[in-house]
């Protein structure tokens, strides 16, 4: 998701992301082109098991809220994310917890590893860090997202090393976030909020970072069902889609990294996938009504299914991980 672990040059503001690059009005829709041949089905989950397949997702757990003043707890406990009726359920519940305060790759590196948190919401978030990550490809989510003031729902990648530097050096994808659905919004056709986000986040490390992305409303977001998030990334271009209209792109030149003067650096090597429910934070409390509603919990964002294609010779899965 959009981690604004420092807020420079990432600035939100209620009429839109401005700095670094992303623009504030929303982007038109603009139906996609029809499915290429070539692609072929390297990773996927159905979530149609019993349970949370671990030999493909991790759960984090800590408390720190994600760089971004977030205001739940991430647990590994079956209350917050399980598999119910062939559907990965994440589910983000008003419920006072105290955990870890600092994820478990920065505790090596802060002065209290074994420091504590205590937060008001308690939610889940899913990584295929270490199991599966590629390099190029095509990204589907199917999800039906949560509504209220406060919810921040993300569908995002990290790099699975940071071969350029630390955040954002290395970069970061964000295919599908929103905030704030289905609260009064003055701008928003039909009057309720139904901005749906995509961006790239690359440059420097913090205080250098860089980011481009767009917004488009979408309505049909709310209509209670499912919708299909895609992210389609080649070398030289990604381009953001819903329900196969599209309704961002970048090409390579738009982007860069200060560890490398590589063309398509840092988006040329393996990322691995993101799913989760966050609860406040700076993006979602400084939009729509402001703050964080205490009503309507739990607040549940579900996944129907994940699927990853890839081009023969035009991309790469990490060696030895992923697989259906």
């Amino acid at each position: 998701m959009i981690r604004r672990i420092f807020q420079a040059l990432g600035t939100v503001l209620a009429g839109g992301v401005v700095a670094g690059g992303t623009s504030s009005a929303p982007a038109p829709l603009v139906r996609a082109p029809a499915a290429t041949d070539g692609w072929v089905l390297v990773w996927s989950d159905e979530f149609d098991g019993p349970r949370l397949d671990r030999k493909k997702w991790d759960l984090d757990a800590d408390c720190w809220g994600g760089g971004n003043d977030e205001q739940q707890c991430y647990r590994g406990n079956p209350r917050n994310a399980g598999v119910v009726d062939g559907k990965l359920v994440i589910t983000a519940r008003r419920e006072q917890f105290t955990g870890a305060a600092w994820p478990m790759h920065m505790r090596g590196s802060v002065q209290w590893p074994n420091a504590l948190a205590t937060k008001p919401f308690t939610s889940a978030r899913l990584t295929t860090k270490g199991k599966a990550a590629w390099c190029y490809g095509k990204f589907e989510i199917r999800a039906r997202l949560p509504q209220g003031q406060g919810t921040w729902p993300a569908i995002w990648m990290l790099p699975e090393k940071d071969r350029y530097g630390k955040w954002a050096a290395s970069g970061e994808i964000d295919i599908l976030e929103a905030v704030n659905l289905g609260v009064p919004c003055a701008r928003c056709p039909g009057g309720r909020e139904n901005t749906i986000l995509g961006t790239l986040h690359f440059g420097g490390t913090w205080p250098k970072n860089l980011q481009k992305g767009d917004e488009t409303h979408y309505p049909a977001v709310l209509d209670g069902g499912f919708h299909t998030y895609s992210l389609e990334w080649l070398p030289d271009r990604m381009t953001w889609q819903v329900d196969g209209q599209i309704y961002a792109e970048r090409v390579a030149n738009e982007w860069s990294t200060t560890g490398s003067q590589v063309p398509g650096a840092p988006f040329d090597q393996p990322f691995h996938l993101i799913i989760n429910l966050a609860i406040g934070g700076k993006l979602a409390e400084t939009r729509g009504l402001g703050g964080v509603a205490q009503d309507g919990y739990p607040k549940q964002m579900e996944i129907d299914w994940v699927r990853v294609w890839q081009r023969p010779g035009a991309g790469s899965e990490v060696p030895g991980q992923g697989g259906k």
